[in-house]
């Protein structure tokens, strides 16, 4: 068993993100307080787009370098609309993290929380409770930086789908319809893709048939992308663990963020077989920036998905138990009726959010 001290690896970045890591770090603190079982070592490392507007560099090596030595990274949000690189792209380090670490499992699970506002009158909508799975370091991302533009006239961008990746994400996939199996979940599996068209989603498809094919104690099936988006309007409380290529869950995750009352509410973690980052799926929100409207709560989630992570990878019960008792929390928070984020309707800044959640620790 590994010592049960971590260290935390914050990058903090641009706009919101610097508020709801602030909070989150307090929630942390608090979590690990008196004899927890476990205790968190931060490093706070500079990056994202104000970064590179100040030294030209959106992520130094010797940053890089720090958070691959980190027992786990959280991350709040980078990037900023007006901050570029040449080509007219955003500055993105926390998509060079998921291709530099092989972080391939981009785990995004969507919860209807108590008390919070969800997108659908169908009363079902409040068991909405299922893991979009997106690849995370190829698929159409894989032309990232690599584009082709012929002339004036003409842009190429390839997409890219490997044996080696599809199976570990697979492998994945079903690890973790069987986790949710084990806690009365369905032990479901969806592929999404548009293997009726492209011959990459065709491999696609067959490789998860081939692996599928390992777990007899779970169910799977196909979904093409585009009834796929049409069903989590229709039934999302159908689903269980959709697994996809790296555009189609980019898209797909925030059409399901929205079901629950938006990317205040949805946590995310890129994994890999060494290395994971965690971080709230939102952006940096520059329209609310420093004004303490931030929601913190999808942060405070994904910090439960990295305390689970890093309990279970290194045998810390505590830590596992710890993320059981944040994820109470927020519950408990919400459920309660006392507290509302503004981007839920309410008037409850980061601040009172982070309050509440802690009061119920």
């Amino acid at each position: 068993m590994k010592n049960s001290s971590f260290r935390v690896a914050l990058m903090p970045g641009d706009g919101i993100g610097v508020e709801v890591i602030e909070a989150c770090v307090a929630v942390l603190e608090k979590l690990q307080a008196g004899g927890s079982g476990f205790a968190l070592a931060f490093d706070c490392l500079e990056a994202g787009a104000m970064h590179y507007k100040a030294s030209g560099t959106a992520m130094s090596d010797e940053t890089f370098r720090r958070a691959a030595e980190a027992d786990a990274i959280l991350l709040g949000a980078m990037g900023w609309p007006e901050i570029r690189y040449p080509d007219g792209t955003e500055i993105a380090p926390q998509l060079d993290l998921r291709f530099r670490l092989e972080l391939y499992a981009g785990v995004r699970p969507i919860r209807a929380l108590p008390g919070m506002p969800v997108a659908l009158a169908d009363p079902r909508a409040r068991d909405i409770d299922f893991v979009l799975l997106r690849e995370s370091t190829e698929g159409l991302f894989a032309s990232r930086g690599r584009g082709e533009l012929i002339g004036d006239s003409e842009a190429r961008d390839t997409q890219v789908i490997t044996r080696g990746v599809s199976e570990r994400l697979f492998d994945f996939a079903f690890g973790l319809a069987a986790d949710r199996k084990a806690r009365g979940g369905k032990g479901h599996v969806t592929c999404v893709d548009k293997a009726n068209v492209f011959r990459s989603f065709a491999f696609f498809r067959k490789i998860f048939d081939e692996r599928a094919a390992r777990h007899p104690g779970l169910s799977a099936s196909h979904h093409y992308v585009d009834a796929c988006a049409l069903d989590m309007i229709r039934r999302p409380w159908d689903f269980d663990v959709l697994v996809t290529e790296n555009m189609f869950g980019d898209i797909l995750s925030d059409l399901a963020a929205g079901l629950i009352g938006g990317m205040g509410f949805a946590p995310s973690a890129d994994v890999g077989d060494k290395h994971a980052v965690f971080q709230p799926s939102h952006g940096t929100a520059p329209d609310i920036a420093g004004q303490g409207k931030a929601n913190p709560t999808a942060t405070f989630l994904s910090a439960a998905l990295m305390l689970r992570w890093l309990g279970e990878r290194h045998a810390v019960p505590a830590a596992v138990a710890a993320a059981a008792r944040l994820e109470g929390a927020v519950d408990a928070a919400f459920g309660s009726g006392t507290v509302r984020p503004f981007d839920a309707g309410g008037r409850d800044g980061t601040g009172s959010v982070t309050k509440a959640v802690i009061d119920r620790l």
